[in-house]
């Protein structure tokens, strides 16, 4: 519910605290008062209407602010998914502010952070219903009017379960497509991918052989420079007249025969025969890496062949054995991924004409409750429209098929197989026009007036505002109005203006717009009236001006018969 308004600058109200109550909320006052403008703020609130011209003359900034109290915790979640602002760690108070200045500009908040144009208009939809302005009514839209109509018959999860094949389909259809039209790429590549693994499997590459083979061809390429200077090495050190083992070997003897004689040379003739040793060590193993180092041609050959084996596949897929290894592991996955893309298609042909079925057969049961569902609920308007004053109005849904969907021998939307689109007749002779081309806003609130009737149990709106509702009523139908707007305030907060006292007797909260004129300052004030200044504004209505004894008492009968019986009491003809 709006449980309050606050206007600030915004043409004759100056500053405007309004507190409105739970049920049904009626504005009054004198043609020119302002009662408008109250609507007006509301809407500019909603982005319903443009604030153009609507700043009061000489102020820098206007603004109109509305504390909304929603409990419906599915309400909430849609207001925050179409605002982006998160509200449930607050208490379910929302609080919606738009500013407007002498430059042109808005700003639009809700809870304090900033949102754009196009987020209020959806978060509006969802708090409040304002009815006698044409062209900024929720029922209004055939799409939403759809969502009435399957409200209205609870067939919600039968649409969500279409709606879930719905988009099966579609998928598939997409991917089906995808995969069709990518088909001889896809072939292209697997046909690559498939050669540079056999390519590389060939290879047969193993960690470490390349750094092995290319050390081995050094060694093969060298053996000649290797063998010689070897040989010569190990000549030098153990087999040459005056060697230089032979040598040391008789300089140990000599230093060991010294060290007897002057213990300080113990040390230097041990180092020496450590010395020799190694360096004899070291003349074995040379001994006998040239025992093994044989020259065989052919494995100098098959080396090199080797290398460039290795050296076409590394310098072609990874530069290093490891990186190339790692691109075989990497298009073997793409050429899984392509293979099962192909089993995909055939599969996905196989989906798609059970999908087909499926979502036609679901579609016509859905289209068949609809149809059932209008059939009940056309000749209830019809009744409520007949106790409005509207006898002679029909009312209809008409039901039209979309064309053929693409790729189906069927019309198909994401929400059925129809469209829809509420219609009515008001005058005889007249055309059945849709609801939305209806001229009259008097008309057009009491059919909404109607509709809002029958489907308030099931509506997630939380504010309804009627507007124009008693135009060309009398007040015999002003008291069914009324009445039925203290029904429909049973299940909405209700915001309506009227110039009816029949009416107006039925509020809960009744709220009287004036506007006083001080010199070239014009001021409209809104207050709410209780008690006695309820019946004088009443009998103001009934009589004018000139309040009589006779119209205070007029007005204090129309509030008696207004006020709702007391608990298990039952009021003939209420």
């Amino acid at each position: 519910m709006l449980r309050e308004l606050h206007i600030s600058n915004l043409a004759v109200i100056s500053d405007a605290r309004i507190e409105l109550a739970s049920g049904l909320n009626c504005f009054t006052g004198a043609t020119g008062a302002g009662k408008s403008l109250v609507i007006g703020a509301i809407e500019l609130l909603l982005g319903l209407r443009s604030p153009a011209e609507m700043l009061r003359p000489g102020a820098e900034e206007g603004r109109v602010s509305g504390v909304f109290d929603v409990h419906d915790k599915l309400l909430l979640q849609r207001i925050e998914q179409a605002a982006d602002v998160q509200l449930q760690n607050h208490a379910p108070e929302i609080l919606v502010t738009r500013r407007l200045y002498a430059s042109g500009r808005t700003s639009i908040s809700l809870n304090g952070q900033p949102i754009t144009f196009a987020m209020l208009k959806t978060v509006a939809e969802f708090l409040v219903d304002v009815h006698g302005q044409h062209d900024h009514q929720f029922l209004l839209k055939p799409s939403n009017q759809l969502d009435v109509l399957d409200q209205y018959a609870d067939l919600w999860n039968l649409r969500r379960d279409y709606h879930a094949v719905y988009q099966q389909l579609q998928q598939s259809r997409k991917h089906l497509d995808e995969l069709t039209a990518n088909r001889t790429l896809r072939q292209q590549q697997l046909e690559l991918y498939r050669f540079q693994a056999d390519e590389i499997d060939n290879a047969e590459i193993a960690p470490g052989e390349y750094e092995e083979l290319t050390a081995r061809s050094t060694v093969l390429a060298n053996l000649e420079k290797l063998k010689k200077e070897a040989s010569a090495t190990h000549f030098a050190l153990y087999e040459a007249d005056g060697a230089v083992l032979e040598r040391l070997k008789m300089m140990v003897a000599v230093l060991a025969e010294l060290a007897n004689l002057d213990a300080q040379l113990k040390d230097v003739s041990t180092g020496l025969r450590d010395a020799t040793i190694q360096l004899e060590e070291v003349a074995f193993d040379l001994s006998r890496y040239l025992d093994r180092l044989d020259l065989d041609p052919s494995e100098l050959a098959e080396v090199q062949e080797r290398l460039n084996t290795l050296n076409r596949i590394l310098n072609k897929y990874g530069q290093t054995a490891d990186a190339t290894l790692a691109y075989r592991a990497e298009i073997g996955q793409r050429i899984h991924d392509l293979e099962r893309a192909t089993d995909d298609l055939a599969a996905l042909q196989k989906q798609i004409e059970p999908l087909k079925k499926q979502l036609k057969s679901m579609g016509q049961s859905l289209s068949a409750a609809r149809q059932a569902a209008a059939r009940k609920l056309c000749p209830l308007i019809i009744k409520q429209l007949a106790e409005l004053g509207m006898e002679k109005c029909t009312f209809t849904v008409a039901f039209s098929s979309p064309p053929p969907a693409d790729g189906l021998d069927f019309p198909a939307t994401p929400f059925g197989l129809d469209q829809i689109e509420f219609t009515t007749q008001t005058n005889p002779g007249q055309l059945a026009l849709p609801l939305r081309k209806i001229a009259s806003g008097g008309e057009l609130s009491r059919i909404m007036l109607a509709l809002k009737g029958i489907l308030a149990q099931t509506d997630r709106t939380s504010v309804l505002v009627f507007d124009e509702i008693d135009a060309n009523v009398g007040g015999r139908l002003g008291s069914i109005i009324g009445t039925k707007l203290r029904d429909l305030a049973n299940h909405h907060q209700v915001l309506c203006i009227t110039h009816l006292p029949q009416i107006a007797a039925y509020a809960d909260r009744h709220l009287t717009v004036r506007k006083t004129v001080a010199g070239k300052s014009t001021e409209t004030t809104v207050r709410t009236i209780t008690a006695n200044d309820r019946i004088e504004e009443l009998a103001e209505m009934i009589g004018g001006q000139h309040v009589t004894q006779t119209t205070r008492a007029q007005a204090k009968e129309l509030l008696d018969s207004a006020s709702p019986p007391p608990k298990g009491k039952k009021v003939k003809g209420r």
